[in-house]
């Protein structure tokens, strides 16, 4: 969205650098399609393993965060029941905002966004066929101030002018608050493709189908381990100009046209959104994960 916009949160060290809890195990689903990117956290990491390009190799130990914050200080690991794709292997991660999480001298938002390490301009990501499966569950300790304007998923354009794909909630700017409490799926031009309402309780499933020859877009969506299923599309959307996905937190200010700079944020913050099954599959041949 912005070029190198970049925010994080700071825990305290006796909790960042904590081990993960132990999870529940829940029947793991099947990936079906050859992955490209795995976001996936195997259980047992230790917070430390993301925070250099010498243990990390799942994420971009140096994007999307804030100034001098390392990922062990912004990263909590819940103990949690598994999402649909993780089962017994895989730890969910929460990523977490605090006043903290401000980049240089960009006022206006509070960011963390997690960025899959091998994922770049003009990648496998941008070509063919790809889907994009995520899993998100609400913290009650850490609610998101829906009064705001979210943005937890997107692609954004190599020339970071816009996000072909953006998985949004909260009060959109300059929109009615009618629909704050769901989670929305746009295209670049702030288009709807689809919105469910956030679920306080259960994990929610989604997986973002990303057809670049066709230039269309299809999603998937379940509740807690139920199997994925079709609930829009083939929608015709432009797909063009390369780009990398983001996964995580940028919480928009209110009362400003100038959101990078300026506006109103809360004092003593403290949210997070957990996420799960973070992966991205080939898709040729109509292959797709549910």
């Amino acid at each position: 969205m912005y070029h190198h916009i970049i925010a994080a949160v700071l825990l305290t060290a006796g909790s960042a650098f904590a081990a993960p809890a132990p999870q529940q195990a829940a029947p793991p689903a099947e990936v079906k399609c050859p992955i490209v990117f795995d976001g996936r956290v195997p259980v047992g990491t230790e917070p430390t393993f993301f925070d250099s390009y010498a243990t990390n190799t799942i994420f971009n130990p140096d994007y999307v965060k804030g100034n001098d914050l390392k990922w062990s200080q912004i990263l909590k690991f819940p103990s949690e029941e598994a999402s649909r794709f993780d089962g017994a292997d895989y730890t969910s991660v929460e990523v977490t905002l605090s006043d903290k999480s401000i980049f240089q001298k960009q006022n206006g938002f509070r960011r963390a966004g997690l960025q899959f390490l091998k994922d770049s301009p003009d990648g496998p990501g941008t070509i063919g066929v790809k889907t994009l499966h995520f899993s998100v569950k609400q913290d009650p300790t850490r609610p998101l101030n829906l009064t705001h304007e979210y943005l937890n998923v997107w692609h954004e354009a190599a020339d970071y002018s816009s996000n072909q794909i953006q998985f949004q909630t909260g009060q959109l700017i300059g929109k009615s608050a009618a629909d704050k409490n769901k989670f929305k799926i746009l295209d670049r031009n702030g288009r709807s493709l689809y919105s469910v309402d956030i679920d306080q309780k259960n994990w929610q499933n989604f997986a973002i189908k990303l057809d670049y020859d066709k230039n269309q877009v299809q999603i998937y969506y379940s509740v807690g381990q139920a199997p994925l299923k079709s609930v829009a599309g083939p929608t015709s959307v432009n797909l063009a100009g390369g780009g990398q996905f983001q996964i995580g937190m940028l919480k928009k200010p209110t009362g400003t046209s100038d959101v990078v700079n300026s506006g109103y944020q809360s004092k003593n913050l403290n949210e997070g959104q957990v996420y799960g099954g973070i992966f991205l599959e080939d898709s040729a041949g109509s292959c797709v994960s549910l």
